[in-house]
């Protein structure tokens, strides 16, 4: 039998999904960037790629550190007041991003940005769970999460195009500015998002945090998060540098690469999106994990490659990284109930930071480079370690898999009884 052959989104819908598209791609860009800077900044700066991994940790642990502190009132706050709050503070620190000129204040920006940043992913994913379905959120992940690629096919290439006439500090000037404009569409379009107001909460705010984090089931899904993001973060901060140095990929070369798996996965994401609102998401889940760890390891292990092999081995590894992230996404959705949604998102989306922060961190220690300009060593290394954490990330996804779908034959139950207890009282 078809899956409840999926209802249409209405006009206002599809201007949120418009909206919130737009704000991943900013969010995203702006940190996606510093992966294709990295061999830039490394030699521009005379970074070891231990400092580099700090630098790209930073934000990642400030946002996590952000999502932990202000998980307790997410569910406190119309969310569109939220999500404008942290998205201003987000342009701001990516000025100054934009400002520094040295390693220190680099960082110093970094931690900025990710103090805001990294919380506007989790309120984008409550205001999604408030709007939509579990039944439409496939679709709804696969569209949104097409700002990854759309900050492939046009920022990152853009972005490197400006770097290498203007220095590695014109990217996130060029950033902030798109951002800002978005900031105003958000502020006259989308309409308050109150609903989870009506449902009564008397914890306090720390109370709330810790009921929360308490639940069983909650952290079942937390870890599962955590997991996959240790995995798809620890090979993305070399991979500029890995492409130049080891693959032999020249600095004008770079642009096309990053388009070309960007274009990838525009087509990809919203088949992948579709696909898992009528299969088995865990199913399509575990197979795009498989497929992603068999990518990496043959990736990572490349030495001088031509250029036209690299980008079908990256559009390959994106088709894995990409098919697993939108199952997993609308699978973690749907294990918080309603009055805990915004605290569970922003908890969520603060480990997924924190644990990106620590596998750039590992990543930049397990790689070694001689000098600014010599090959990569040990990063294959890498891509054995996610094999392992991604086998482990298979099985705590299953475990959410079932928590999932015990929780809605329980609201079927109710229903059931709801109904025959109607019908009777008629």
């Amino acid at each position: 039998m078809k899956n409840k052959e999926i209802a249409a989104f209405t006009g206002y819908q599809k201007m949120v999904i418009f909206i919130l598209a737009l704000t991943q791609f900013t969010v995203i860009l702006d940190f996606m960037v510093m992966s294709p800077l990295g061999d830039m900044l490394m030699k521009s700066l005379s970074l070891k790629p231990s400092a580099f991994g700090v630098a790209v940790s930073a934000y990642a642990f400030s946002a996590g550190l952000s999502g932990l502190l202000t998980a307790g009132f997410a569910d406190r706050f119309d969310r569109k007041k939220l999500l404008l709050f942290f998205y201003i503070g987000f342009i701001g620190g990516t000025v100054f991003c934009g400002l520094a000129h040295t390693y220190v204040v680099l960082v110093a920006a970094r931690i900025i940005t990710g103090l805001f940043g990294g919380v506007i992913g989790s309120i984008s994913m409550a205001i999604i769970t408030d709007l939509f379905t579990l039944q439409q959120r496939g679709r709804v992940m696969g569209f949104v999460q097409m700002g990854f690629g759309a900050s492939q096919v046009l920022g990152v290439p853009i972005g490197l195009y400006l770097a290498n006439a203007l220095g590695w500090e014109a990217p996130f000037l060029m950033v902030a500015g798109l951002a800002g404009i978005i900031a105003l569409v958000i502020m006259l379009r989308l309409k308050p998002v109150t609903q989870h107001l009506l449902v009564r909460n008397e914890k306090s705010v720390l109370l709330h945090l810790w009921h929360t984090v308490a639940k069983r089931d909650y952290r079942i899904g937390f870890t599962a998060t955590a997991l996959l993001s240790i995995g798809g973060f620890m090979m993305m901060p070399f991979g500029s540098a890995f492409a130049i140095n080891n693959l032999g990929i020249t600095a004008e070369q770079l642009p096309l690469l990053f388009m070309v798996s960007g274009v990838s996965s525009l087509i990809i994401m919203p088949v992948v999106g579709r696909l898992s609102d009528k299969v088995s998401k865990f199913r399509l889940f575990m197979i795009a994990s498989i497929w992603m760890m068999v990518m990496c390891v043959l990736y990572t292990n490349l030495s001088v490659t031509p250029f036209l092999l690299v980008m079908v081995f990256n559009i390959l590894m994106m088709m894995g990284v990409m098919s697993r992230v939108i199952p997993s996404s609308a699978l973690t959705s749907a294990v918080p109930d309603m009055e805990d949604r915004g605290a569970f998102m922003s908890i969520n989306a603060s480990l997924q930071q924190i644990a990106g922060g620590v596998a750039a961190a590992v990543a930049g220690m397990i790689v070694v480079q001689k000098n600014n300009f010599s090959p990569l060593e040990h990063y294959n290394i890498v891509g054995y370690v996610i094999v392992g954490i991604s086998i482990i990330g298979i099985l705590l996804m299953y475990r959410v898999s079932e928590l999932v779908l015990k929780k809605a034959a329980g609201k079927a139950l109710v229903a059931f009884e709801e109904e025959v207890v109607l019908n009777e009282g008629l």
